[in-house]
């Protein structure tokens, strides 16, 4: 088919290498513009820019899709299908009605639930048992149209946001592959009015670990949270992230450490900590980290 690819982030790479490896004609892809980063704060193209100009594909990032002029550029291509996942812009009915077969919408959830901006975050955070990816018809609404194919998968005990995201980036990419073949005969099913959530962007607010909730609550924010932004805590005025916990054995009083490998009470029973980073420094292993912070069992977290 004659595609155009509309996505941005490390998320959407692997679905551009697989429409490019299944043989799919990319017209154009279309992806964020470049912006500050860094120390130099010179602008940086965004993974997909990168990625589809080491590929040799045809390169835009429009600011935004909403003049004439963008519209017709895009319905200039003749593409038979729009393959959207992680854009990251509103796409105008005039972008949506152009390619002859509509645009489809690579989503990390199972639509109905978690639609919206951050569904891998909020699967975690929620302890949903499983998510998945929908392959999804779009139209105006937020997440809202048919769907086509689903995959669900169980989510690890242990599992964080990072290592989901690449899991459920690998499975879109599968996923849009087998749609793409089938297109013909698959059925769009509407989605329920029962069970809609909305994963709303995460506030960088909801990141400070409140220690007097249940560990269980504690363990899926710091899992949920990781690697961006990173839950954290204060100790002796330097802010530190925990990037991996598990649920561990022990009681006390909420922020108290247990044990020097950094079991720590909640409001009911414990997490152990296991993966840590102090501001303007590398993550660490507990026992890597502990090995030079030395946090004594008895200390109470987010004391000094």
């Amino acid at each position: 088919m004659r595609i155009v690819f509309m996505g941005t982030p490390e998320f959407s790479v692997p679905v551009l290498e697989g429409l490019v490896a299944a043989g799919h004609d990319i017209a154009a892809v279309y992806c964020q513009p470049p912006r500050p980063a860094g120390r130099g704060k010179k602008d940086r193209p965004t993974p997909v820019h990168q990625r589809a100009e080491a590929m040799g594909l045809n390169v835009r990032h429009p600011v935004s899709l909403k003049s004439e002029a963008a519209q017709a550029a895009f319905a200039e291509l003749k593409a038979d299908v729009a393959v959207v996942v992680a854009y990251g812009l509103i796409l105008p009915q005039a972008i949506l009605d152009a390619p002859a077969r509509g645009c489809l919408n690579i989503h990390a959830s199972l639509l109905p639930r978690w639609r919206g901006a951050a569904p891998i975050h909020r699967a975690i955070m929620a302890g949903d048992a499983q998510t998945g990816v929908c392959i999804m018809q779009m139209e105006a609404g937020l997440d809202t149209g048919p769907v086509l194919l689903r995959r669900a998968v169980d989510i690890g005990a242990e599992e964080t946001t990072a290592q989901l995201h690449d899991r459920l980036s690998r499975l879109g990419a599968e996923a849009i592959t087998e749609a793409l073949a089938h297109l013909d005969t698959l059925v769009p099913e509407p989605q329920p009015e029962a069970g809609v959530t909305y994963a709303a962007k995460i506030d960088k607010a909801e990141a400070r670990i409140d220690w007097s909730r249940p560990a269980a609550e504690v363990d899926r924010l710091i899992r949920g949270l990781s690697p961006f932004p990173g839950a954290w805590f204060e100790q002796e005025g330097t802010r530190i992230k925990v990037l991996g916990s598990r649920l561990a054995d022990g009681s006390g009083q909420p922020g108290r450490v247990l044990t020097e490998g950094l079991h720590v009470a909640c409001g009911t029973g414990a997490v152990a900590l296991t993966r840590l980073q102090k501001a303007g420094k590398a993550a660490q292993d507990a026992d890597v980290f502990q090995s030079g912070a030395r946090i004594a069992p008895g200390t109470l977290l987010g004391e000094g």
